[in-house]
């Protein structure tokens, strides 16, 4: 474990494990920490040594005391996301790594890649966020009518419960995604933290189009893991990505969103033998 100091950011904390001796960088979802990836024991750990980072908001990052909500609202600068792997390059020496990330932490997978594809070996992203525009966190984040009913619904503790039971009743969300979500949301913290992790990671747009072609032109390895039943990050907006790419590996689980988990790991150690 150790802490990244990202000028003008903050600090950001990191958990290290696997048995494996490549370097692998991570980026968990929301909710999460750092050590979310501990469950692919077999599939992946055994062969890389993975450097998982706590998103701010979560776990032991913490943003420089004089950062204020209205830059948080305002979001994290694109362009700091590559003092993470900067600052690592200070402490383990420059060297070729691989990144991993899920749902939100594909965002800052995506734009290292994009800013270090001579250096980049792998990249696994399971039920990515970033691939396509979400219409819904576009709504949130950047409409001014989304922007209000997010903060009043962050201030509120019946609007946002009562959001949820609605987008489980036509569909939008499944049962898991909802005791999920509704877990994240019960009390004013967590409804702040929330509110706080969306803003500040809403400038962090990958130019997907170069992605494709900078893992095509450096031959970087590419899996892509989609839960079947995902309500959130599904398949199907990703596939204009894909087609992008000359030898995508990409797997549809039979899982829903809340895809890192032990049965991930079985999944991927059956699909290799």
């Amino acid at each position: 474990m150790g802490f990244l100091t990202i000028p003008g950011l903050g600090k950001v904390h990191y958990h290290e494990y696997g048995s494996g001796t490549q370097p692998m960088l991570a980026f968990h979802g929301y909710g999460m920490t750092g050590k979310q990836f501990h469950v692919l024991k077999e599939s992946i750990l055994t062969k890389y040594h993975v450097y998982g980072f706590d998103h701010f908001f979560h776990g032991e990052s913490a943003l420089e005391e004089n950062w204020t909500e209205k830059q948080i609202l305002e979001g994290m600068p694109r362009e700091i996301v590559k003092s993470y792997l900067e600052e690592w390059f200070k402490i383990y020496g420059r060297q070729r790594v691989s990144l991993m990330a899920y749902s939100i932490g594909a965002n800052f997978a995506l734009i290292l890649l994009e800013e270090f594809p001579d250096l980049i070996d792998e990249i696994i992203l399971m039920a990515p966020d970033g691939l396509t525009v979400y219409k819904g966190f576009h709504f949130l984040m950047h409409r001014p009518t989304g922007k209000y009913f997010f903060r009043k619904a962050t201030k509120s503790k019946w609007l946002t419960p009562s959001l949820l039971k609605n987008l489980k009743r036509v569909g939008f969300i499944d049962d898991s995604l909802y005791t999920i979500a509704y877990n994240e949301i019960d009390t004013e913290k967590k409804r702040q933290d929330v509110y706080y992790t969306l803003n500040i990671i809403k400038q962090l747009k990958p130019d997907i189009e170069k992605i494709a072609r900078l893992i095509n032109q450096h031959k970087i390895k590419c899996t892509l893991i989609f839960g079947r039943d995902d309500k959130l990050f599904p398949k199907s907006p990703a596939i204009p990505f894909i087609q992008r790419l000359e030898n995508p590996v990409v797997y549809e689980v039979p899982l829903g969103h809340w895809l890192v988990v032990p049965a991930l790991d079985e999944y991927l150690v059956n699909s290799h033998k």
